[in-house]
């Protein structure tokens, strides 16, 4: 716990408690893999259908976000090069990481983590060939039915999860619209998916304050850094649900973006955030403020 709190160096822990470099590491790693096995299955179990409601309903009261079953992004842990791994986890920066890919609630709790990619992979790519972007493609997920936006009939609209223009559009996943040319609808609508994608940036944020080793590269190895990275997680999730969830946002954090990438989107994806951007422009769906806003 000292170590992922303050992030000290197993040389100051050494010197500390007296104790060998490599015996910290190893107290380090079984320690983090028991708060994983203790801790997951309790506060980051897969939602099932009237969790995933509970979640889309307080997105629309935080966030005024319908239908939104949570929202999605990636991080780069920086580390030490990895043995024997050449440029595969040298990223864009310029410096080595592993990505740390996560879903998160309107409560800024990770509902899913995937940690361990390579940082030279794009976001896209990450989420592609993650567990969780293989159920929302397979529709594995048990997300509710269909259903109409508030103060509407019709059209039956699906739950969505949102993200940035690094990820790929689809029937379950909205990005905002591209910067050239916009209309005011689609303006509109980039302003209403910000303010409901930004709670896992704060998510990162309240991450990387409270467990203060993210705020230096881990040298450790590769398997103990992704041990302690989601022991973290499960940790931020425990004291999230102890503590309650009022709190003062935080954006300044020091786990890096990936750098956006261009990918296609599908013409089912296209059809839903049209629908999205008419109805936050319709007196259902609008807010006082939005114009003023963007």
């Amino acid at each position: 716990f000292r170590y992922l709190g303050t992030g000290q160096s197993l040389a100051s822990l050494h010197f500390a408690f007296l104790i060998g470099k490599s015996t910290a590491s190893v107290i380090i790693r079984e320690t983090c893999v028991a708060i994983w096995d203790a801790l997951h299955a309790a506060v980051m179990g897969q939602p099932h259908k009237e969790q995933w409601k509970e979640i889309a309903d307080v997105f629309q009261q935080t966030c005024q976000f319908p239908n939104c079953a949570g929202a999605i992004d990636g991080k780069h842990i920086r580390i030490k090069k990895p043995v024997r791994s050449g440029s595969q986890y040298y990223n864009y920066k310029k410096y080595f990481s592993f990505v740390l890919f996560a879903m998160c609630d309107a409560n800024y709790s990770f509902r899913y983590i995937g940690v361990g990619s390579y940082g030279s992979r794009s976001d896209s790519a990450v989420f592609a060939h993650s567990e969780f972007g293989k159920l929302l493609h397979d529709k594995a997920l048990d997300l509710p039915e269909h259903t109409a936006l508030p103060g509407t009939t019709s059209p039956a609209m699906p739950f969505v999860f949102v993200a940035d223009e690094a990820f790929a559009l689809g029937e379950n996943l909205m990005r905002p619209y591209s910067s050239r040319g916009l209309s005011l609808a689609r303006r509109v609508f980039n302003y209403r998916l910000t303010r409901a994608r930004r709670v896992v940036e704060c998510a990162f944020g309240i991450l990387a304050n409270k467990w203060r080793f993210l705020h230096t590269p881990i040298h450790l190895k590769l398997e103990t850094a992704i041990s302690a990275v989601k022991a973290a997680c499960v940790l931020h999730n425990f004291v999230r649900a102890r503590d309650g969830f009022n709190f003062e946002d935080s954006l300044t954090h020091s786990l890096h973006s990936h750098r956006p990438s261009v990918v296609r989107g599908h013409r089912q994806g296209a059809a839903v955030r049209e629908q999205f951007t008419a109805y936050f422009m319709s007196p259902h769906g609008a807010l006082p403020w939005q114009l003023d806003a963007i």
